[in-house]
């Protein structure tokens, strides 16, 4: 961070290149473009693609607004599909439903780090002519059938906002396998900017540049870029506590009656989030307890089709997800982060249990 500075010029910048060349060589990926939010990263990739007006996405409703709000900020709509009870991932059966004519691309989202059926949906979409741009923001570090998320697939968008895997503060990226696709987003993400135009008269100069395209300001600056290596260099030892973490809670929570956890094997996957599912109507009495305690534990999402803007949107075509509504019935998220001691994981343990009136010990496997 203190050579960001002595730089003088914290835009983008050779630190911006530095991060893009180091997560390249971790994810052993082809294209990295870093950009400034996850969001930013959504977004581009669907311009690149060139989806507008008139086209669809499928993009699961059990996400963050960020993937429809990008969806449908390109002029596209948002479709959205259905997810497995037992994953929350996307449901690969209710996507091929509903692709049309009109779909371009589908959005799988890596809920908590857990993959999705990468296999079945890239067959799928292969078989409609149809782009895959996965929605990755909870996934680096996660492996799918051995590859990391990122080292493989069509387009995939990862979030290093202050609360993922690794923080750049604020950032983005777009990994892609395709240079020329790639090299659109570079210069999209600089307003559209073309510095490599010659003057017809006389020898190139600095300040000329030409603007062939429609752009954004989507470039990751020096300093994010900074932050992001340091924490990049840390992001083994960041995997290693959260599956320490995600483990010991199922460990504890897995006999207790009154709740469910997702299906999850944290051998392959870097958890970014974890999720509960609490029975018999006593999520919010759950959620307030814990909150009482000075616990705080959220929801990871409302529906996207349940929100004003998205129901307008749906008005001549209303959408039944009756998977997705129970789940949002139901999800808790539990704190999951590499500052919690064990002390402060046995803590929501113990709450747990006395919400449910169990003993407070909590069992352990043996070790040895």
């Amino acid at each position: 961070m203190a050579q960001a500075f002595e730089l003088g010029y914290f835009g983008h910048g050779i630190k911006v290149l530095e991060f893009e060349a180091r997560l390249q060589e971790y994810l052993g990926a082809a294209q990295v473009v870093a950009v400034n939010s996850g969001s930013a990263a959504l977004h581009l990739a669907l311009d690149a693609l060139g989806i507008g007006p008139g086209d669809e996405v499928i993009v699961p409703s059990l996400t963050f607004v960020s993937c429809f709000q990008m969806i449908s900020a390109t002029g596209a709509l948002p479709v959205p599909c259905e997810v497995y009870p037992e994953t929350l991932l996307m449901d690969v059966e209710d996507v091929a439903s509903k692709i049309t004519p009109r779909t371009r691309a589908l959005m799988p989202v890596h809920y908590a780090g857990n993959p999705c059926d990468l296999k079945r949906l890239y067959r799928l979409a292969d078989q409609a002519g149809i782009r895959v741009i996965e929605d990755a923001a909870h996934a680096l570090g996660s492996s799918y059938q051995g590859r990391l998320i990122g080292s493989f697939g069509d387009l995939i968008c990862f979030s290093f906002d202050s609360i993922k895997n690794i923080t750049c503060g604020e950032g983005g990226a777009v990994i892609c396998q395709d240079k020329e696709l790639a090299d659109i987003m570079r210069q999209k993400r600089l307003l559209g900017i073309d510095r490599h135009a010659t003057i017809d008269s006389g020898p190139t100069h600095r300040w000329f540049y030409r603007i062939p395209c429609q752009g954004f300001r989507y470039h990751m600056s020096n300093l994010n870029a900074a932050l992001g290596l340091a924490q990049l260099a840390k992001l083994p030892a960041f995997i290693k506590r959260r599956q320490q973490i995600a483990r010991r809670y199922d460990q504890a929570l897995s006999s207790i009656k009154g709740l469910s956890l997702l299906k999850i094997d944290y051998d392959t996957v870097a958890p970014h989030i974890y999720v509960i599912k609490v029975h018999q109507g006593r999520r919010n009495e759950l959620m307030e307890f814990l909150r009482q305690q000075d616990i705080e534990a959220s929801l990871n999402y409302i529906p996207n089709h349940r929100h004003e803007y998205y129901q307008q949107l749906y008005r001549e075509r209303p959408w039944h997800l009756p998977v997705t509504e129970q789940a949002f019935a139901e999800i808790l998220t539990l704190p999951l982060h590499c500052a919690l001691t064990d002390e402060d994981v046995e803590r929501v343990i113990e709450q747990l249990y006395r919400f449910f009136e169990l003993p407070l010990t909590a069992p352990r496997e043996s070790e040895g």
